[in-house]
């Protein structure tokens, strides 16, 4: 039993890296599987999920003194850009730091604007919990 929420916290917190992980098809099969506690599963897969935007974040705080090198991955141009959109939405767009693709990269560049811990931790937690919670109903028949 360990073994499956050992595993369903690495891949959560894998999954929120800017690493290409699933974290949802773990969750889906230890839900299916009938033998784990739903709230520890939900508890552990939304830990796991947030320390890995945590890392996101902090990455983020120091990234900057890297831009000038040649081998950093984005351009000038792209880290204003994703500057001004973070200036322009604000800390509400870590409601978004769930959805595929666009929420790690927030997290990151949450951290490039100095978004406090606090605020970040809060909002973040909220939003992935809710994604792993919708994703259990729907999983285990309970929503209409």
């Amino acid at each position: 039993m360990l073994v499956g929420y050992l595993g369903l916290f690495f891949a959560a917190f894998g999954a929120a890296t800017l690493l290409p992980l699933q974290s949802e098809a773990v969750l889906v099969g230890l839900l299916l599987n009938g033998q784990y506690w739903l709230w520890l599963l939900l508890a552990v897969a939304t830990v796991g999920n947030v320390l890995g935007s945590l890392v996101n974040w902090w990455l983020g705080r120091g990234i900057e003194r890297f831009k000038a090198r040649r081998w950093f991955p984005v351009s000038p141009e792209h880290l204003e850009k994703a500057r001004v959109r973070y200036q322009r939405y604000g800390h509400w767009s870590l409601l978004l730091s769930w959805v595929p693709i666009i929420g790690d990269p927030l997290t990151l560049v949450a951290g490039m604007m100095r978004e406090p811990m606090g605020r970040f931790l809060l909002i973040v937690t909220l939003a992935k919990s809710a994604r792993y919670g919708v994703l259990a109903l729907a999983t285990l028949g309970w929503m209409p």
